[in-house]
């Protein structure tokens, strides 16, 4: 069984009703902490609390936490790819996926074409 990443622009795409995104809301989809935070602050941002407090429970149980060192390593990722604009929250995600063999769900045209990414246009 594959297991996939979703990252923001996926939980995005999910939320916006995206039939691209529909099938990775499951048992075989997780996502990181820091990833679940920015959705969440999107959330609040663009509608209100009661939506991000909303979809944070609905996806809680496929969150999962980073250790201190996919953090320092996502920031040298970050680092190395300062030129393409990679956020730190997808950085995160990326290299979690990396280190345990999972796939990395996004829409990001700047990890078009790296290792263990399913990349998934709108």
């Amino acid at each position: 069984m594959v297991v996939k990443c979703l990252d923001t622009y996926a939980l995005m795409e999910i939320y916006n009703g995206n039939p691209k995104f529909s099938d990775y809301l499951s048992s075989n989809s997780i996502i990181t902490g820091e990833t679940i935070a920015e959705f969440y602050g999107v959330l609040l941002k663009e509608h209100d609390i009661e939506e991000a407090d909303f979809w944070y429970k609905k996806l809680k149980f496929l969150v999962k936490n980073v250790s201190f060192e996919i953090l320092v390593k996502a920031i040298k990722f970050k680092f190395e790819n300062r030129k393409k604009g990679v956020s730190f929250f997808d950085s995160v995600g990326y290299i979690y996926s990396i280190e345990n063999n999972l796939i990395f769900v996004t829409g990001d045209k700047e990890f078009e074409g790296l290792k263990n990414v399913e990349f998934i246009k709108k």
